[in-house]
């Protein structure tokens, strides 16, 4: 019965190079319905995502431009390293993800061995597909925005078609866009989470 839980409960490694853009929407309700009118069909339900940048004491990640991330969500959590950003016009680069039961437990972990939480952020995320792009609705602390993931080909006919263009392509992380918006509102919180901004 043990070692049959245990096959159970394997996960296996995704290695990846991650392509993608944000694109801003005023609203959820607006960005849905754009989202859904091009044909796109739903495949994860809106859910909390938590997620947790961690970093060692002398931000040794932070000054490689590498991101190591925990998210937690209500049925499963990730653990994801993204490398350095690659040059181009969208957001490109490594990413190396798994696929864990407990995210509260490996944070635990990698806290124990060093690591600290730098950054925390939350946002309610719903998943479609659209050909071979995977777009999600973010409703974030700091706003509303639709991220695209795929091919640079995809992207730029999802964009079109969601009635962007290519000036409107968001490339900065959610801490980055975070700072921003800190510093125009005259804000000094640490962490995007829900009910913290005023």
């Amino acid at each position: 019965m043990i070692q049959e839980s245990r096959i159970n409960h394997t996960r296996t490694v995704s290695t990846s190079l991650e392509r993608e853009i944000k694109l801003r929407f005023a609203s959820p309700i607006e960005a849905k319905s754009v989202i859904l009118s091009i044909g796109a069909t739903p495949v994860r339900p809106r859910r909390l995502q938590r997620d947790h940048v961690l970093d060692t004491s002398k931000q040794t990640l932070h000054q490689d431009c590498s991101v190591l991330r925990v998210r937690i969500e209500p049925r499963e959590s990730r653990l994801t390293f993204k490398g350095p950003p690659q040059s181009s016009t969208m957001k490109l680069r490594e990413e190396i993800e798994l696929t864990v039961e407990d995210g509260s437990a490996l944070l635990r972990v990698l806290e124990r061995v060093g690591f600290h939480v730098a950054f925390r952020y939350e946002k309610y995320r719903e998943e479609f597909n659209w050909k071979d792009v995977i777009i999600a609705l973010d409703e974030t602390p700091i706003g509303t925005f639709v991220e695209l993931e795929g091919t640079e080909n995809s992207i730029h006919m999802a964009a079109d078609r969601l009635g962007r263009t290519p000036s409107d392509y968001v490339t900065k992380s959610y801490h980055t866009l975070f700072i921003q918006h800190c510093e125009s509102s005259h804000l000094e919180d640490t962490h995007m989470l829900f009910g913290n901004l005023q």
